[in-house]
């Protein structure tokens, strides 16, 4: 295998695993305006992924790194075509972890529902962008010969993109309610239970049109194979949260995001951002990539530190494994 294909199917490995670990946390950060009844049902979905959130952020650095390191004419020519997005998506997260932490640091109940808001609003913007900027860019946008991006914030803005960033917004919240019935007792959890499969309706009809659309444009038999296995992994979803099986399906919804994920890159290679405007100007893994030796001394350092990560992530995990509900939450945490 070359090694700008092994870097492409790494870079594709990170984003995966970004938008399943993620999803989740966007999910439930949107939650707080749509289960939660009140203050102490608020603190206890933040308390589901307070100590997972910024670890899985880390998968978003890498892949960044990753890419700039790998592939620096992709990087380039991704940053600046897609600077206001990526611009809204990066201070949506740093609005979303500064409300994470500061909502606790006094007890009035405007400064809560001030940081409420942030959270919610940092949880929306990048679970919808991040749709819209993986659509764009297997769909393909206006580069020129020059390798640069030629169109505008608007060009962004067609009907394909907006579907991804729409399958995305509600797949994540799905995505997010079955994290919170695994992690929760009492009525919050039945309640989750509820909300998905009120919103996995929708996301199904949104996913389904989003998998046939990506299917005939790319024209792949792997990409339709892939699409119908996440279509797949999304109805069995449904049925299990309808049966009350949590486990199962917030499992089948994190192969769901995570086929759909990998459905989107197999469409995208051997190119890593293609051109609208002429198929000569495709940026490729071969002439986007860095140099030989480069990939080289990256491939020792991801082969060597990225089990250490997984497993200590792991072990993050099974630490914080045990359900919450109200009555974990003591009075002294609501009114400090």
């Amino acid at each position: 295998m070359e090694l700008t294909t092994f870097w492409f199917i790494l870079i594709a490995v990170l984003w995966v695993g970004y938008l399943v670990l993620e999803g989740f946390d966007f999910g439930v950060g949107m939650l707080i305006g749509l289960l939660a009844r009140n203050d102490t049902e608020r603190r206890v979905l933040i308390n589901t992924i307070g100590p997972l959130w910024d670890g899985n952020e880390v998968w978003l650095l890498v892949a960044g790194g990753a890419t700039f390191a790998a592939f620096p004419e992709w990087y380039a020519t991704l940053f600046s075509g897609f600077y206001l997005p990526l611009f809204l998506i990066l201070m949506a997260l740093i609005v979303r972890g500064v409300g994470l932490e500061f909502r606790g640091k006094r007890p009035e109940a405007m400064w809560r529902r001030r940081w409420d808001a942030a959270i919610i609003v940092g949880s929306t913007v990048p679970a919808l962008l991040w749709g819209v900027a993986l659509a764009n860019i297997v769909h393909g946008v206006p580069i020129d010969s020059h390798k640069e991006y030629v169109g505008s914030f608007f060009t962004l803005l067609n009907p394909y993109a907006l579907l991804g960033g729409l399958v995305t917004l509600t797949v994540f919240i799905v995505h997010g309610s079955m994290f919170v019935a695994l992690k929760t007792v009492g009525d919050i959890r039945k309640r989750a239970r509820i909300l998905a499969l009120k919103v996995g309706a929708l996301a199904a009809v949104l996913a389904v049109a989003f998998i046939v659309w990506t299917g005939f444009d790319q024209g792949k038999l792997a990409v339709w194979l892939l699409g119908l296995l996440a279509a797949g992994a999304f109805v069995g979803a449904i049925v299990a949260i309808f049966r009350g099986r949590e486990g199962v399906a917030f499992t089948a919804t994190s192969l769901t995001i995570g086929l759909v994920a990998i459905m989107l890159f197999t469409g995208l290679f051997p190119d890593v951002m293609p051109s609208s405007l002429d198929a000569a100007w495709n940026l490729t893994t071969h002439n986007a990539s860095s140099t030989h030796y480069t990939l080289v001394i990256m491939s020792w350092v991801a082969v060597i530190f990225t089990p250490i990560v997984l497993m200590y992530q792991s072990w993050s995990y099974w630490v914080f494994r045990k359900r919450i509900g109200v009555q974990h939450i003591p009075m002294d945490v609501l009114t400090k």
